[in-house]
């Protein structure tokens, strides 16, 4: 499997890409309006990240609790559920007079909803395609991710400044319940992965052997920590620039897409080893320039160009799906992806507090600064992981 056409013909691609499609564009769509909405509420640079990705800290719950769910339940009706519960959840966001305190609650019980389904849902894509497309598969689902969030920003920035914030959150929900629909309608039932009843001790169990692989350890660690970092760069662009920070999540969004569609379709299996590190260090570095006072326009450009970097992150998945145990594939993911999205959120906080004290830009050249000291930190430790078995 070599081409990006050769995948919509795989049965079930098609309505799993439709309905991750769809979800990206509501949760983008959405986090703009929300985050707008508490930072016009509050003026907070602080309550305005955490709005769009403190959900993200609920991932660690699920973690820890949930994930065996993930191998242990038929995926189809787990993934539809996941997507009604975030359609409802994202209705409530918009009711008139909710309180800051009412909208964080529904944000962390979303983030919680959301650490089971990734898992499920990369786990099931790896059932979907044969092992060598999986890498293929993945870029073109991050591919996706990339142009429903060019769209979701822009349409998003239009809805919020014509209708209003709430009014957009109920267009975002009316997504989620597409994608719910699209899942029930469009995939087949599938037997659980794993047997045995789901959890928390089952999910402590697989976590533990998991994390007690150095070698996937470390990928863990390079997939989380520099990634999440940026995102706290990316988590500031509302108070950097309120009036057009939907165009510098664009730019980012453009620079993601750019960069998943070479190394997934373009670069060779034998070179994308060599490119890992300078891909890691290219994500953080252009942001190193908001230390000056940029023009708008640089400001887009930095922001598409590290936004590039996150192509890393494809090819240290690739790897550790190598490393995955049979049976615990489902949950293996869903710890990367839990775990990403909770140092998305940890760097989006941590890029807030340093913004109440400095400028924005200060505060995204400081996240790139400790991103870039991470990366080199873990660069050897990957060296050594390429030749591991599971």
């Amino acid at each position: 499997m070599r081409t990006y056409g050769e995948l919509f013909p795989t049965p079930e691609f098609t309505p799993l890409f439709a309905a991750v499609s769809a979800q990206v564009a509501g949760g983008t769509v959405s986090g703009l309006a929300l985050g707008s909405l508490v930072y016009a509420a509050t003026g907070s640079p602080l309550l305005s990240a955490l709005s769009v990705f403190g959900s993200s800290f609920a991932q660690v719950i699920g973690a820890t609790a949930l994930l065996s769910l993930a191998d242990r339940l038929p995926p189809r009706a787990l993934l539809t559920t996941v997507a009604t519960i975030f359609a409802a959840g994202t209705a409530a966001m918009a009711i008139p007079g909710m309180p800051i305190w009412g909208l964080f609650a529904v944000i962390m019980a979303l983030g919680l909803t959301g650490s089971v389904g990734g898992g499920v849902r990369w786990g099931l894509l790896s059932e979907i395609l044969p092992d060598e497309g999986y890498v293929l598969g993945r870029s073109m689902f991050n591919m996706a991710v990339g142009a429903m969030q060019i769209g979701g920003f822009a349409l998003g920035g239009v809805l919020v400044t014509a209708l209003s914030p709430r009014e957009t959150l109920l267009i975002g929900a009316g997504l989620d319940l597409l994608a719910a629909v699209v899942i029930r309608t469009g995939l087949t039932r599938r037997a659980p992965r794993a047997t045995g009843r789901p959890s928390v001790r089952e999910t402590w169990r697989v976590n533990a052997l998991l994390w007690s692989s150095p070698a996937r350890r470390h990928l863990y660690l390079a997939l989380w920590i520099p990634n999440g970092l940026i995102v706290g760069c990316e988590a500031l662009f509302i108070p950097y620039a309120p009036d057009a920070a939907g165009v510098l999540f664009m730019s980012g969004a453009l620079g993601m897409l750019a960069g998943d569609t070479v190394m997934g379709r373009f670069v060779p299996h034998e070179r994308r080893g060599g490119l890992i590190t300078p891909l890691r260090l290219l994500l953080a570095a252009p942001y190193l320039l908001f230390a000056l006072p940029l023009p708008f326009p640089v400001a887009m450009v930095a922001a598409a160009t590290a936004s590039a970097g996150f192509s890393a992150g494809l090819l240290l998945q690739d790897r550790l799906v190598a490393l995955i145990p049979d049976g615990m594939r489902g949950q293996a993911l869903g710890l990367h992806s839990a775990g990403m999205l909770t140092m998305q959120a940890v760097g989006a906080s941590v890029a807030g507090s340093v913004a109440q004290y400095v400028s924005p830009a200060t505060a995204m050249a400081l996240m790139a600064s400790a991103s870039l000291a991470v990366t080199v930190a873990l660069t050897p430790r990957l060296r050594e992981s390429a030749g591991a078995r599971p």
